[in-house]
């Protein structure tokens, strides 16, 4: 089989985790800032550029969550190509059990992606 959607679904969910810890963390910086007791042009560049900071650390956030979801979705792809073999090689395995003449067939591998496009011959 191909893929351990288990292990995948955990990494989507860490990125996912990440992604919010990374926002979190920027929303922290800000609010430090924020709360300075400082003040002048100095403290508002100072905030200013803390906050420019926390944006790029937003778009990190947001990049982690993106790669999540494209992970999440490979994962569900996957999922439904091993259920797509393992339906084709139950169907074809019990066919070639049935009939006779097809007991020369050349299977492939259990699991493997051939199923997918695995041609019996006759009706």
């Amino acid at each position: 089989m191909y893929g351990d959607s288990a292990a995948s679904r955990k990494r989507a969910a860490q990125l996912r985790e990440q992604g919010g810890d990374i926002r979190a963390a920027a929303d922290r910086l800000v609010a430090q800032a924020e709360s300075v007791p400082w003040h002048g042009r100095a403290a508002d560049a100072m905030r200013t550029r803390i906050k420019e900071r926390a944006n790029h650390l937003r778009a990190a956030a947001a990049h982690h969550e993106n790669a999540a979801d494209s992970l999440a979705r490979h994962v569900n792809e996957v999922d439904a190509r091993k259920e797509a073999i393992d339906g084709i090689q139950r169907r074809t395995t019990a066919l070639v059990a049935e009939r006779a003449e097809l007991a020369t067939f050349d299977l492939p591998p259990s699991g493997h992606k051939d199923w997918l496009t695995i041609e019996t011959p006759g009706p």
